[in-house]
């Protein structure tokens, strides 16, 4: 018996380490049927689908000694994607690493407001995503659509490799130009589209979440009221937005309101929007240029 409180020896059907897993996972996540599933997939090396439909199948010993060590990590407090290697974003794969922030779902909504915003200003191709991360927000615009010239920054080389990892997964590596740079420092403009998930969350606020030392402390922190980063990217971006172009940022649900004033001060001529997402919480600011 090892720490996780499964036997390594014990062989198993695929019916009980399910439910065995759903167990022991009750406790450690709100979605424990679904992250049984997809743990009992990536051990097999097969799909949900294929679990699900192969409840009398036998883990081998192989199979049975990565759930163990899987059930491991998860019961020490490391987060599912990081276990897996790997998550999905906009129906696309990416790899993750605990050097990256993991892709969220609200996170999309920014990826369908920019698409939306591409498709209808065709002519306005130069983009750029600022702290890029896995790359999950560049690889997906970039694998939407074809035609822009898109450029993807992050200050941290460890992040980079992993983006232009995903990228090369993605078969995008060519559209996207990858800039180790502190948000937009150094980068020519002007853009027609910048867009980002910068760190928003205000730093005590922070330290009180699960996420906090379990994900990159740089991808979070957003300093005491949240908007530090994002203050610095729009002072850079001041110079580098294109007339008629748009700024895309996810903010914190919180401060939407302190979100707008703020881009209101560096861009005093354009109309500054805030979306909610599907739960109705504020997501995203825009701040589109005459």
């Amino acid at each position: 018996m090892n720490r996780s409180g499964f036997s390594p020896f014990q062989m198993k059907t695929i019916a009980a380490a399910l439910n065995d897993t759903r167990q022991r996972l009750s406790g450690l996540s709100e979605t424990a049927s679904l992250d049984a599933q997809v743990l009992l997939a990536y051990v097999t090396g097969k799909n949900r689908t294929w679990v699900l439909a192969h409840p009398e199948d036998t883990l081998d010993t192989e199979e049975t000694l990565r759930l163990a060590d899987a059930l491991a990590q998860l019961s020490a407090g490391v987060p599912l994607p990081y276990v897996l290697g790997q998550w999905e974003f906009f129906g696309l794969p990416f790899k993750v690493t605990p050097k990256v922030l993991i892709p969220r779902p609200e996170t999309e909504l920014l990826v369908e407001m920019a698409l939306s915003w591409i498709k209808s200003h065709p002519d306005q191709n130069r983009v750029v995503e600022v702290g890029t991360g896995s790359g999950c927000i560049a690889v997906s615009l970039a694998a939407s659509t074809s035609g822009l010239q898109l450029t993807a920054t992050d200050i941290s080389p460890d992040a980079l490799q992993v983006a232009r990892y995903n990228a090369r997964l993605n078969r995008v590596e060519a559209r996207i130009t990858f800039r180790e740079t502190d948000l937009l420092d150094g980068i020519s403009g002007p853009f027609d589209l910048i867009c980002a998930n910068l760190p928003y969350i205000p730093s005590k606020k922070l330290r009180q979440l699960p996420i906090y030392l379990r994900e990159p402390t740089l991808a979070l922190d957003g300093g005491e009221d949240g908007l530090e980063i994002i203050a610095v990217l729009l002072t850079q971006a001041a110079g580098k937005l294109a007339p008629g172009g748009v700024i895309l940022l996810e903010i914190e649900s919180g401060h939407p309101q302190e979100a707008k004033a703020l881009a209101q001060q560096y861009f005093p001529e354009a109309e500054v929007t805030a979306h909610k997402d599907l739960a109705g919480h504020a997501r995203i600011i825009s701040v589109q240029q005459p």
